[in-house]
Protein backbone atom coordinates (compact mmCIF):
# COMPACT_ATOMS: atom_id res chain seq x y z
CA UNK A 1 0.00 0.00 0.00
CA UNK A 2 2.97 2.41 0.61
CA UNK A 3 4.33 1.55 -2.21
CA UNK A 4 1.08 2.69 -3.96
CA UNK A 5 0.72 5.55 -2.37
CA UNK A 6 4.51 6.82 -3.27
CA UNK A 7 4.32 6.29 -6.70
CA UNK A 8 0.62 8.05 -6.99
CA UNK A 9 2.17 10.84 -5.14
CA UNK A 10 5.58 11.10 -7.47
CA UNK A 11 3.06 11.00 -10.25
CA UNK A 12 1.10 14.02 -9.14
CA UNK A 13 4.18 16.11 -8.54
CA UNK A 14 5.37 15.18 -12.35
CA UNK A 15 1.80 16.04 -13.34
CA UNK A 16 1.58 19.89 -11.53
CA UNK A 17 4.39 21.52 -13.01
CA UNK A 18 3.26 20.44 -15.85
CA UNK A 19 -0.22 21.23 -15.35
CA UNK A 20 1.07 24.72 -14.08
CA UNK A 21 3.39 25.64 -16.93
CA UNK A 22 0.04 25.41 -19.52
CA UNK A 23 -1.73 27.10 -17.06
CA UNK A 24 0.83 29.93 -16.98
CA UNK A 25 2.12 29.57 -20.76
CA UNK A 26 0.09 32.74 -21.82
CA UNK A 27 1.53 34.52 -18.87
CA UNK A 28 4.84 33.89 -19.64
CA UNK A 29 5.25 34.53 -23.06
CA UNK A 30 4.84 30.69 -23.99
CA UNK A 31 3.23 29.60 -27.08
CA UNK A 32 -0.18 28.05 -25.27
CA UNK A 33 -2.55 25.60 -27.13
CA UNK A 34 -5.20 28.68 -28.03
CA UNK A 35 -2.51 30.08 -29.17
CA UNK A 36 -0.93 27.01 -31.04
CA UNK A 37 -4.98 26.80 -32.93
CA UNK A 38 -4.45 30.36 -33.81
CA UNK A 39 -1.31 30.27 -35.73
CA UNK A 40 -2.65 27.15 -37.27
CA UNK A 41 -4.99 29.25 -39.07
CA UNK A 42 -2.69 31.50 -41.21
CA UNK A 43 -1.65 28.05 -42.91
CA UNK A 44 -4.91 27.42 -44.77
CA UNK A 45 -3.98 23.57 -45.87
CA UNK A 46 -6.46 23.97 -48.74
CA UNK A 47 -5.82 23.17 -52.18
CA UNK A 48 -3.78 26.32 -52.95
CA UNK A 49 -1.83 26.18 -49.79
CA UNK A 50 -0.88 22.30 -50.63
CA UNK A 51 -0.22 22.66 -54.53
CA UNK A 52 2.32 25.78 -53.47
CA UNK A 53 4.00 23.54 -50.38
CA UNK A 54 4.31 20.66 -52.99
CA UNK A 55 6.55 23.13 -55.21
CA UNK A 56 8.41 24.58 -52.57
CA UNK A 57 9.51 21.40 -50.68
CA UNK A 58 11.42 20.52 -53.62
CA UNK A 59 12.76 23.99 -54.43
CA UNK A 60 14.50 26.76 -53.36
CA UNK A 61 12.48 30.20 -52.49
CA UNK A 62 14.72 31.92 -55.02
CA UNK A 63 13.31 29.56 -57.85
CA UNK A 64 9.92 30.30 -57.37
CA UNK A 65 10.00 34.09 -56.07
CA UNK A 66 12.00 35.05 -59.71
CA UNK A 67 10.06 37.68 -61.15
CA UNK A 68 9.75 37.11 -64.75
CA UNK A 69 8.34 40.62 -65.28
CA UNK A 70 11.43 41.93 -64.55
CA UNK A 71 13.54 40.03 -66.76
CA UNK A 72 13.29 42.72 -69.24
CA UNK A 73 14.97 45.14 -67.10
CA UNK A 74 18.69 43.34 -67.68
CA UNK A 75 20.32 45.50 -70.30
CA UNK A 76 24.32 45.80 -71.10
CA UNK A 77 24.31 49.17 -72.36
CA UNK A 78 26.42 51.94 -70.55
CA UNK A 79 27.27 54.99 -71.64
CA UNK A 80 30.30 55.64 -69.26
CA UNK A 81 32.51 52.71 -68.62
CA UNK A 82 36.28 52.46 -67.71
CA UNK A 83 37.75 49.43 -70.25
CA UNK A 84 37.87 46.37 -67.80
CA UNK A 85 40.92 43.61 -68.26
CA UNK A 86 40.59 40.08 -68.08
CA UNK A 87 38.74 39.06 -64.95
CA UNK A 88 40.29 37.71 -61.71
CA UNK A 89 39.05 34.69 -59.32
CA UNK A 90 39.87 34.70 -55.74
CA UNK A 91 38.69 31.32 -55.77
CA UNK A 92 37.33 29.96 -52.28
CA UNK A 93 39.05 32.59 -50.21
CA UNK A 94 37.67 35.83 -48.67
CA UNK A 95 40.26 37.86 -50.45
CA UNK A 96 37.93 40.19 -52.64
CA UNK A 97 38.42 43.14 -50.61
CA UNK A 98 42.51 42.48 -52.26
CA UNK A 99 41.56 41.20 -56.08
CA UNK A 100 39.40 44.84 -55.91
CA UNK A 101 42.16 47.00 -54.78
CA UNK A 102 44.77 45.81 -56.68
CA UNK A 103 42.55 45.12 -60.08
CA UNK A 104 42.21 49.34 -59.70
CA UNK A 105 45.74 49.06 -59.73
CA UNK A 106 46.39 46.71 -62.07
CA UNK A 107 43.87 48.74 -64.77
CA UNK A 108 46.05 51.59 -64.32
CA UNK A 109 49.59 50.05 -65.14
CA UNK A 110 47.95 47.66 -67.61
CA UNK A 111 46.93 51.06 -69.35
CA UNK A 112 50.38 53.61 -68.51
CA UNK A 113 52.90 50.61 -69.52
CA UNK A 114 51.00 49.13 -72.29
CA UNK A 115 50.86 45.83 -70.67
CA UNK A 116 48.82 42.44 -71.73
CA UNK A 117 45.50 42.59 -70.77
CA UNK A 118 45.48 39.33 -68.61
CA UNK A 119 48.35 40.83 -66.48
CA UNK A 120 48.01 40.87 -62.57
CA UNK A 121 49.91 41.43 -59.81
CA UNK A 122 50.80 39.13 -57.39
CA UNK A 123 47.70 38.07 -54.76
CA UNK A 124 49.55 35.54 -53.06
CA UNK A 125 52.77 37.67 -52.38
CA UNK A 126 50.69 40.73 -50.25
CA UNK A 127 48.47 37.73 -49.08
CA UNK A 128 51.43 36.04 -47.11
CA UNK A 129 52.11 39.96 -45.55
CA UNK A 130 49.20 40.66 -44.78
CA UNK A 131 48.74 37.40 -42.86
CA UNK A 132 51.68 38.06 -41.19
CA UNK A 133 51.02 41.25 -40.49
CA UNK A 134 47.53 40.54 -38.63
CA UNK A 135 49.41 38.24 -36.73
CA UNK A 136 51.51 40.40 -35.43
CA UNK A 137 48.31 43.04 -34.97
CA UNK A 138 46.91 40.43 -32.63
CA UNK A 139 49.96 39.58 -30.30
CA UNK A 140 50.77 43.18 -30.09
CA UNK A 141 46.95 43.90 -28.95
CA UNK A 142 47.38 41.13 -26.75
CA UNK A 143 50.15 42.73 -24.87
CA UNK A 144 48.49 45.60 -25.17
CA UNK A 145 45.83 44.36 -23.00
CA UNK A 146 47.23 42.11 -20.45
CA UNK A 147 45.52 44.36 -17.68
CA UNK A 148 42.09 43.51 -19.00
CA UNK A 149 40.56 40.48 -17.35
CA UNK A 150 39.61 37.74 -20.44
CA UNK A 151 36.15 38.45 -20.36
CA UNK A 152 36.21 42.25 -20.92
CA UNK A 153 34.84 42.88 -24.52
CA UNK A 154 37.99 44.07 -25.74
CA UNK A 155 39.96 41.19 -25.28
CA UNK A 156 36.99 39.03 -26.00
CA UNK A 157 36.73 40.15 -29.45
CA UNK A 158 40.45 40.10 -30.30
CA UNK A 159 40.56 35.95 -28.93
CA UNK A 160 37.54 35.47 -31.21
CA UNK A 161 39.03 37.20 -34.56
CA UNK A 162 43.07 36.23 -34.54
CA UNK A 163 43.10 36.17 -37.86
CA UNK A 164 40.46 36.71 -41.07
CA UNK A 165 41.77 36.71 -44.24
CA UNK A 166 38.79 39.31 -45.33
CA UNK A 167 39.70 42.89 -45.30
CA UNK A 168 39.11 46.69 -46.89
CA UNK A 169 40.96 49.13 -48.97
CA UNK A 170 43.14 50.26 -45.90
CA UNK A 171 45.09 46.99 -45.71
CA UNK A 172 45.53 47.00 -49.66
CA UNK A 173 47.11 50.64 -49.17
CA UNK A 174 49.18 49.79 -46.55
CA UNK A 175 50.49 46.44 -47.16
CA UNK A 176 51.74 47.37 -51.05
CA UNK A 177 53.26 50.52 -49.35
CA UNK A 178 55.40 48.23 -46.93
CA UNK A 179 56.36 45.59 -49.30
CA UNK A 180 56.03 46.38 -52.60
CA UNK A 181 54.57 44.18 -55.54
CA UNK A 182 55.40 41.72 -57.83
CA UNK A 183 53.61 39.71 -60.76
CA UNK A 184 51.89 37.29 -61.05
CA UNK A 185 54.82 34.64 -62.18
CA UNK A 186 57.33 35.34 -59.41
CA UNK A 187 54.60 34.59 -56.45
CA UNK A 188 52.05 32.24 -57.93
CA UNK A 189 48.96 31.17 -56.13
CA UNK A 190 48.61 27.73 -54.49
CA UNK A 191 46.20 25.31 -53.35
CA UNK A 192 46.40 27.40 -49.99
CA UNK A 193 46.46 31.11 -51.26
CA UNK A 194 43.39 29.92 -53.31
CA UNK A 195 41.84 27.68 -50.45
CA UNK A 196 42.35 29.82 -47.78
CA UNK A 197 39.89 28.10 -44.22
CA UNK A 198 42.47 25.02 -43.66
CA UNK A 199 45.91 26.87 -43.07
CA UNK A 200 43.63 30.16 -41.38
CA UNK A 201 42.23 27.41 -39.00
CA UNK A 202 45.60 26.11 -38.05
CA UNK A 203 47.06 29.29 -37.68
CA UNK A 204 44.45 30.89 -35.56
CA UNK A 205 44.85 27.84 -33.29
CA UNK A 206 48.24 28.53 -32.82
CA UNK A 207 48.06 32.45 -32.05
CA UNK A 208 45.53 32.10 -29.60
CA UNK A 209 47.68 29.60 -27.27
CA UNK A 210 50.49 32.28 -28.34
CA UNK A 211 48.24 34.87 -26.92
CA UNK A 212 47.48 33.40 -23.67
CA UNK A 213 50.75 32.93 -23.11
CA UNK A 214 51.75 36.60 -23.85
CA UNK A 215 49.34 37.12 -21.27
CA UNK A 216 50.65 35.37 -18.80
CA UNK A 217 53.96 36.27 -19.67
CA UNK A 218 53.38 40.06 -19.42
CA UNK A 219 51.03 39.73 -16.60
CA UNK A 220 55.06 38.50 -14.22
CA UNK A 221 56.75 40.93 -12.13
CA UNK A 222 59.98 41.43 -13.81
CA UNK A 223 59.39 41.20 -17.28
CA UNK A 224 60.60 43.65 -19.74
CA UNK A 225 58.50 45.26 -22.86
CA UNK A 226 62.31 44.21 -24.25
CA UNK A 227 61.81 40.56 -23.24
CA UNK A 228 57.69 40.81 -24.34
CA UNK A 229 59.04 41.77 -27.89
CA UNK A 230 61.24 38.96 -28.27
CA UNK A 231 59.40 36.28 -27.55
CA UNK A 232 56.56 37.82 -30.18
CA UNK A 233 59.04 37.78 -32.60
CA UNK A 234 60.05 33.95 -31.70
CA UNK A 235 56.18 33.47 -31.91
CA UNK A 236 55.85 35.32 -35.36
CA UNK A 237 59.08 33.01 -36.70
CA UNK A 238 56.64 29.59 -36.30
CA UNK A 239 53.94 31.73 -37.98
CA UNK A 240 55.98 32.84 -41.05
CA UNK A 241 57.39 29.19 -41.36
CA UNK A 242 53.66 27.52 -41.73
CA UNK A 243 52.65 30.83 -44.17
CA UNK A 244 55.99 30.10 -45.87
CA UNK A 245 55.31 26.14 -46.40
CA UNK A 246 51.36 27.03 -47.33
CA UNK A 247 51.81 30.18 -49.49
CA UNK A 248 55.30 29.99 -50.39
CA UNK A 249 58.42 32.08 -49.88
CA UNK A 250 58.03 35.70 -50.69
CA UNK A 251 60.76 36.60 -53.64
CA UNK A 252 63.42 39.76 -52.61
CA UNK A 253 64.74 39.57 -55.99
CA UNK A 254 62.75 38.47 -59.34
CA UNK A 255 63.70 38.90 -63.08
CA UNK A 256 60.59 40.51 -65.00
CA UNK A 257 59.80 39.84 -68.42
CA UNK A 258 58.03 43.20 -69.71
CA UNK A 259 55.45 42.17 -72.26
CA UNK A 260 53.66 44.83 -74.43
CA UNK A 261 49.66 44.36 -75.68
CA UNK A 262 50.71 41.92 -77.93
CA UNK A 263 52.63 39.45 -75.68
CA UNK A 264 55.84 41.10 -77.31
CA UNK A 265 59.12 41.02 -74.63
CA UNK A 266 60.24 44.40 -74.64
CA UNK A 267 62.68 44.28 -71.79
CA UNK A 268 63.86 41.99 -69.06
CA UNK A 269 65.20 43.32 -66.26
CA UNK A 270 65.78 42.49 -62.17
CA UNK A 271 63.71 44.13 -59.73
CA UNK A 272 63.11 44.24 -55.95
CA UNK A 273 59.50 44.07 -55.11
CA UNK A 274 59.60 47.79 -53.96
CA UNK A 275 61.54 48.79 -57.28
CA UNK A 276 58.80 47.29 -59.05
CA UNK A 277 56.07 48.80 -57.21
CA UNK A 278 57.47 52.00 -57.82
CA UNK A 279 57.96 51.59 -61.61
CA UNK A 280 54.72 49.72 -62.34
CA UNK A 281 52.17 51.22 -59.82
CA UNK A 282 53.31 53.67 -57.29
CA UNK A 283 50.51 55.33 -55.77
CA UNK A 284 50.07 58.13 -53.48
CA UNK A 285 47.53 56.39 -51.41
CA UNK A 286 47.00 59.60 -48.83
CA UNK A 287 44.90 60.91 -51.62
CA UNK A 288 42.57 58.29 -51.38
CA UNK A 289 39.24 58.50 -48.98
CA UNK A 290 36.72 56.31 -48.45
CA UNK A 291 32.89 57.59 -48.26
CA UNK A 292 30.47 55.45 -46.99
CA UNK A 293 26.62 55.44 -46.47
CA UNK A 294 25.44 53.86 -43.00
CA UNK A 295 21.98 55.86 -42.46
CA UNK A 296 22.07 54.74 -39.08
CA UNK A 297 25.14 57.13 -38.16
CA UNK A 298 24.80 60.77 -38.30
CA UNK A 299 26.09 62.18 -42.04
CA UNK A 300 28.98 64.83 -42.41
CA UNK A 301 30.83 62.92 -39.70
CA UNK A 302 34.27 60.94 -40.17
CA UNK A 303 34.23 57.72 -38.40
CA UNK A 304 36.99 55.11 -37.46
CA UNK A 305 36.99 51.83 -36.41
CA UNK A 306 38.87 50.24 -34.22
CA UNK A 307 41.60 47.48 -34.62
CA UNK A 308 40.18 47.28 -38.40
CA UNK A 309 43.52 47.84 -39.74
CA UNK A 310 45.76 44.83 -41.41
CA UNK A 311 49.47 46.17 -40.01
CA UNK A 312 49.71 47.33 -36.34
CA UNK A 313 51.81 50.25 -37.34
CA UNK A 314 49.01 51.28 -40.24
CA UNK A 315 46.06 53.37 -40.37
CA UNK A 316 42.57 51.85 -39.02
CA UNK A 317 39.90 52.22 -41.62
CA UNK A 318 38.51 56.18 -41.83
CA UNK A 319 35.01 57.17 -43.54
CA UNK A 320 33.13 60.29 -44.48
CA UNK A 321 29.56 59.19 -44.13
CA UNK A 322 27.73 60.75 -46.46
CA UNK A 323 23.71 60.43 -48.03
CA UNK A 324 23.42 58.56 -51.57
CA UNK A 325 22.28 61.30 -53.60
CA UNK A 326 26.09 62.67 -52.72
CA UNK A 327 27.98 59.86 -53.36
CA UNK A 328 26.87 59.09 -56.40
CA UNK A 329 27.72 62.39 -58.95
CA UNK A 330 31.66 61.60 -57.16
CA UNK A 331 31.56 58.18 -58.77
CA UNK A 332 30.73 59.38 -61.56
CA UNK A 333 33.04 62.01 -61.89
CA UNK A 334 35.79 59.09 -61.51
CA UNK A 335 34.03 56.50 -64.06
CA UNK A 336 33.68 59.73 -66.45
CA UNK A 337 37.81 60.25 -66.47
CA UNK A 338 38.64 56.13 -66.78
CA UNK A 339 39.84 55.63 -63.12
CA UNK A 340 37.98 52.28 -61.56
CA UNK A 341 37.00 52.29 -57.43
CA UNK A 342 37.33 50.06 -55.16
CA UNK A 343 33.50 49.18 -54.32
CA UNK A 344 31.53 47.37 -51.66
CA UNK A 345 28.01 46.46 -51.06
CA UNK A 346 26.01 43.61 -49.46
CA UNK A 347 26.27 41.64 -52.62
CA UNK A 348 24.09 38.88 -51.88
CA UNK A 349 20.51 41.30 -51.57
CA UNK A 350 18.39 40.38 -54.96
CA UNK A 351 21.02 39.01 -57.21
CA UNK A 352 20.13 37.21 -60.02
CA UNK A 353 23.18 34.85 -60.16
CA UNK A 354 22.24 33.51 -63.32
CA UNK A 355 22.61 36.90 -65.19
CA UNK A 356 24.65 38.83 -63.06
CA UNK A 357 21.96 41.15 -62.59
CA UNK A 358 20.89 42.88 -58.75
CA UNK A 359 17.45 44.21 -59.27
CA UNK A 360 15.39 44.80 -55.50
CA UNK A 361 12.33 43.73 -57.96
CA UNK A 362 14.15 40.83 -59.02
CA UNK A 363 12.35 38.12 -56.48
CA UNK A 364 9.05 38.61 -55.01
CA UNK A 365 9.09 37.03 -51.50
CA UNK A 366 6.02 38.83 -50.34
CA UNK A 367 3.68 37.24 -52.99
CA UNK A 368 5.32 33.80 -52.34
CA UNK A 369 4.63 33.47 -48.58
CA UNK A 370 1.75 36.23 -48.66
CA UNK A 371 3.51 38.99 -46.62
CA UNK A 372 5.68 42.02 -46.79
CA UNK A 373 9.57 42.33 -46.30
CA UNK A 374 9.39 46.21 -45.59
CA UNK A 375 12.36 47.38 -43.85
CA UNK A 376 14.27 50.01 -45.24
CA UNK A 377 18.32 50.33 -45.73
CA UNK A 378 18.30 52.37 -42.04
CA UNK A 379 16.19 49.73 -40.20
CA UNK A 380 18.01 46.66 -42.23
CA UNK A 381 21.33 48.25 -41.07
CA UNK A 382 20.22 48.75 -37.49
CA UNK A 383 18.81 44.96 -37.17
CA UNK A 384 21.38 42.91 -38.70
CA UNK A 385 19.71 42.65 -41.76
CA UNK A 386 22.12 43.96 -44.47
CA UNK A 387 25.49 44.98 -44.26
CA UNK A 388 29.06 45.65 -46.76
CA UNK A 389 29.64 42.16 -47.66
CA UNK A 390 31.87 41.74 -50.71
CA UNK A 391 34.36 44.56 -52.12
CA UNK A 392 34.26 45.04 -56.02
CA UNK A 393 35.69 47.26 -58.80
CA UNK A 394 33.22 49.90 -59.96
CA UNK A 395 33.64 50.45 -63.67
CA UNK A 396 30.69 51.82 -64.93
CA UNK A 397 27.59 53.75 -65.02
CA UNK A 398 24.67 54.40 -67.46
CA UNK A 399 23.01 57.56 -67.62
CA UNK A 400 20.28 59.32 -69.02
CA UNK A 401 19.85 62.15 -70.93
CA UNK A 402 19.30 64.54 -67.90
CA UNK A 403 23.17 63.17 -66.12
CA UNK A 404 21.33 61.18 -64.06
CA UNK A 405 22.40 57.15 -63.35
CA UNK A 406 19.91 54.10 -64.34
CA UNK A 407 22.27 51.50 -63.69
CA UNK A 408 25.87 50.69 -62.72
CA UNK A 409 28.59 47.62 -63.00
CA UNK A 410 30.95 46.39 -61.24
CA UNK A 411 33.88 44.11 -61.90
CA UNK A 412 33.73 40.78 -59.45
CA UNK A 413 36.85 38.26 -58.53
CA UNK A 414 34.54 34.99 -59.31
CA UNK A 415 36.05 34.42 -62.44
CA UNK A 416 34.74 35.43 -66.15
CA UNK A 417 32.25 32.43 -66.12
CA UNK A 418 30.14 33.99 -63.05
CA UNK A 419 27.02 36.73 -63.63
CA UNK A 420 27.58 38.95 -66.96
CA UNK A 421 30.65 37.50 -68.14
CA UNK A 422 32.74 38.13 -64.73
CA UNK A 423 30.64 41.05 -64.24
CA UNK A 424 27.36 42.12 -62.02
CA UNK A 425 25.21 44.97 -63.46
CA UNK A 426 22.90 46.62 -60.93
CA UNK A 427 20.22 48.82 -61.03
CA UNK A 428 20.09 52.22 -59.65
CA UNK A 429 17.26 51.43 -57.05
CA UNK A 430 19.34 48.52 -55.97
CA UNK A 431 22.92 50.59 -55.53
CA UNK A 432 21.13 52.95 -53.39
CA UNK A 433 19.77 49.72 -51.42
CA UNK A 434 22.58 47.80 -50.62
CA UNK A 435 25.70 49.73 -51.51
CA UNK A 436 27.76 50.85 -48.76
CA UNK A 437 31.40 52.22 -49.17
CA UNK A 438 33.56 53.38 -52.16
CA UNK A 439 37.18 54.77 -52.30
CA UNK A 440 37.62 57.72 -54.53
CA UNK A 441 40.91 59.87 -55.52
CA UNK A 442 40.57 62.95 -53.95
CA UNK A 443 40.14 64.84 -57.29
CA UNK A 444 37.33 63.25 -57.64
CA UNK A 445 35.86 64.67 -54.39
CA UNK A 446 34.27 68.02 -54.15
CA UNK A 447 36.11 70.54 -51.75
CA UNK A 448 33.57 70.81 -49.26
CA UNK A 449 33.54 67.11 -48.68
CA UNK A 450 37.90 67.39 -48.53
CA UNK A 451 37.23 69.71 -45.37
CA UNK A 452 34.92 67.29 -43.57
CA UNK A 453 37.50 64.75 -44.02
CA UNK A 454 39.97 67.01 -41.90
CA UNK A 455 37.50 66.42 -38.68
CA UNK A 456 38.93 64.58 -36.23
CA UNK A 457 37.25 61.28 -35.89
CA UNK A 458 34.45 59.26 -34.38
CA UNK A 459 36.12 56.05 -33.06
CA UNK A 460 33.97 53.24 -33.06
CA UNK A 461 34.91 49.27 -31.46
CA UNK A 462 35.80 46.85 -33.65
CA UNK A 463 32.72 44.38 -32.90
CA UNK A 464 30.80 47.13 -34.61
CA UNK A 465 28.39 44.81 -37.11
CA UNK A 466 28.93 46.95 -39.69
CA UNK A 467 32.19 46.76 -39.94
CA UNK A 468 32.90 43.14 -40.80
CA UNK A 469 35.94 42.26 -43.09
CA UNK A 470 34.74 41.89 -46.64
CA UNK A 471 34.93 38.70 -48.54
Amino acid sequence: MKKITIILAAALLLAVPAQAQKKNAANNGGITPEMMQQMKKAYGNNAADKALRNIMVTNSPAKLALNHENATAFDSHFSNRVESKAITDQKSSGRCWMFTGMNVLRNKAIRQHHLPADFQFSQAYTFFYDQLEKSNLFLQAVIDTYKKPMDDKEVDWLFQNPLSDGGQFTGVANLIDKYGLVPAEAMPETYNTNNTSSISSLVQLKLREDGLELREMAAKRGVTPAQLQARKTEMLGTIYRMLALAFGEPPAEFTFQQKNAKGEIVSCEKYTPMSFYEKFAKQDFSTYYMVMNDPTREYYKVYEIQYDRHVYDGQNWRYLNLPMDEIAPMCIASIKDSTMMYFSCDVSKFLNRDKGFSDPNNYDYGSLFGTTFGMDKKQRVATHASGSSHAMTLCAVDLDKGGNPIKWMVENSWGPSYGYQGFIIMTNEWFNEYMFRVVLEEKYIPAKYQEMLKQTPIMLPAWDPMFLPEE
